[in-house]
């Protein structure tokens, strides 16, 4: 049935292409971002390939209780989908106090404010590095979590959280997603990766280099345990997972409580792999060479997708290379990505 769902971070990578997959399914989206790492014209984009825009657009802080309470007062909210948080291996151990800042914070303050409207419904934007430095992959839901990193502690944190909450509050249902490494864009070209800055992610630092904007990749590390030494990754592409938290919706009354599914391809691609895939997408060579490790970095993080296939019927249906030519074809359509 169509429902009104919050998707707080709507206008960020995953968000954006969620909130397609949630129009065209027919649902009413609301939109709260405060755009610290993404561009309104996003939500103009989304419009114009859902063909329908979404139903409101609050520009806030997801810890902002008063911006919260002005949201479900206004709108008819029947679920949330929530993925405002920041997402940088790498920065998180810069800046820990600003992750546990927003990440926690920002979930208590959302849920609180569900609580008070009378809102039981909760898809929450996890991640596979709550897995830490695994032993043996693929990794399934039940495999061992040990985050290495700020970031992945603030995910693993607010996963425990929200199961505790379940046992207290038997009416919140909470579907929490740990995906692998989303990348690519929308193949119209219209949404993609635009990040603040210098990217985090690996995909849009080689669409930025293959365009002109930035002159070669540093990988992290030559000497982890893989075949050929680079850090070896599940990237599943960003309509797969877009697909995957609308499927979450439909499934989020299944059963009560809080349930945990990983989202991956179940396999694995190395950096430089992931390089050589992206040269022969884009027709342009990539330059590279090897910097020392990044620190919260791991050696290998490959999902287990079989879970949510037996209970859902949801699997992964684009391969590496769509994401290379999809997020080449981004790139090319927007080089200084949502800038008029």
């Amino acid at each position: 049935m169509p429902q009104t769902v919050l998707v707080t971070g709507g206008a960020g990578f995953i968000g954006s292409h969620t909130c397609v997959e949630l129009l065209r399914s027919g649902h009413e989206v609301v939109v709260l971002d405060d755009h610290s790492n993404s561009s309104p014209e996003a939500l103009e984009r989304v419009a114009k390939i859902a063909g329908r825009p979404v139903a409101g657009t609050h520009i806030a802080d997801v810890r902002d209780r008063r911006s919260l309470d002005a949201v479900f007062a206004h709108h008819p909210i029947d679920a949330v989908i929530h993925f405002a948080a920041k997402k940088a291996v790498g920065e998180s151990v810069q800046i820990p106090l600003t992750y546990y800042d927003i990440n926690v914070s920002g979930t208590i303050a959302l849920v609180s404010a569900m609580h008070d409207h009378g809102v039981h419904r909760l898809v929450f934007s996890s991640s596979c590095s709550v897995y830490g430095d695994a032993t043996t992959v693929p990794l399934t839901e039940e495999s061992p979590t040990a985050p290495t990193n700020p970031y992945a502690t603030t995910k693993w944190t607010c996963e425990r959280i929200l199961a505790d909450l379940c046992r207290h509050l038997p009416d919140l249902r909470v579907l929490a997603l740990r995906y692998f490494n989303p990348a690519g864009a929308h193949p119209t070209g219209l949404l993609g990766e635009d990040p603040r800055g210098v990217p985090n992610n690996i995909m849009p630092f080689l669409t930025q280099i293959a365009v002109g904007r930035r002159a070669e990749l540093g990988v992290f590390g030559n000497d982890y345990p893989t075949p050929d030494g680079t850090g070896v990754r599940d990237y599943i592409h960003v309509v797969d997972v877009a697909e995957g938290h609308r499927a979450a919706l439909d499934h989020i009354d299944d059963e009560p409580g809080m349930r945990v599914f990983n989202l991956g391809t179940g396999r694995g691609a190395s950096v430089l792999e992931l390089v050589r895939a992206f040269e022969e997408a884009s027709g342009r060579p990539i330059p590279h060479r090897v910097i020392e490790r990044r620190p919260g970095d791991v050696a290998e993080l490959v999902a287990d997708p079989a879970k949510v296939a037996e209970a859902w019927g949801w699997s992964a249906r684009r391969d590496l290379a769509a994401m290379c030519r999809d997020a080449w074809n981004f790139q090319q359509h927007n080089p200084y990505g949502y800038v008029h």
